[in-house]
């Protein structure tokens, strides 16, 4: 008596561990190459770098911001806020002439309230913590007749790190179109 033929399965099929043990070593690859990538991007100085653009433009913005709002109901507030919005020079200047210019503004009865338009980090040396940003802004003056005027205008400021925080350190009016800068 014969016996029927058996049918030969291939070896690799026998093995139920292969595709799992494929998918484990696809699985690891992907993490190590993310590990890995993930890693570089945290140690990467261009996202230091990026992180100090983002915090000197929202300071400048702010600061920029702080110093052409003022109202005469609340003066020594809004002039206390431009003295912790700036630093150096500026500070001193804005401190000398703070009683001649409380008494200009007390005696006008303005207020006037500033909203950024839009800004930009023009320079950054991060290692010397200097910073230059150029802002964007709309003023607003009511006077005490209740007359309203709105003027767009563009602020060159200079912000200088001191004690972490960006302070601006210089402001100015910014060229428009083709008056050179002076």
């Amino acid at each position: 008596m014969e016996r029927p033929a058996r049918r030969r399965v291939p070896r690799r099929l026998r093995t139920p561990y292969a595709p799992a043990l494929a998918l484990a070593l696809v699985a690891g690859g992907f993490a190590a190459w993310a590990g890995q990538d993930w890693y570089d991007a945290a140690h990467d100085d261009r996202a230091a770098y990026a992180v100090q653009r983002d915090r000197a433009l929202a300071a400048g913005e702010q600061a920029v911001q702080n110093l052409n709002t003022l109202d005469h109901r609340d003066l020594d507030r809004g002039l206390d806020l431009w003295e912790a919005s700036t630093t150096g020079e500026l500070r001193e200047q804005l401190t000398a002439g703070r009683g001649a210019f409380a008494g200009q503004v007390k005696e006008a009865e303005t207020v006037s309230t500033a909203r950024v338009l839009s800004g930009a980090v023009t320079e950054l040396d991060d290692r010397a913590g200097r910073a230059r940003v150029l802002v964007a802004l709309r003023v607003t003056v009511r006077a005490a007749d209740g007359t309203r005027t709105d003027k767009d205008s563009r602020m060159l400021g200079e912000l200088t790190r001191t004690d972490g925080r960006w302070k601006l350190s210089a402001l100015g009016q910014a060229p428009v179109g083709g008056a050179p800068a002076g």
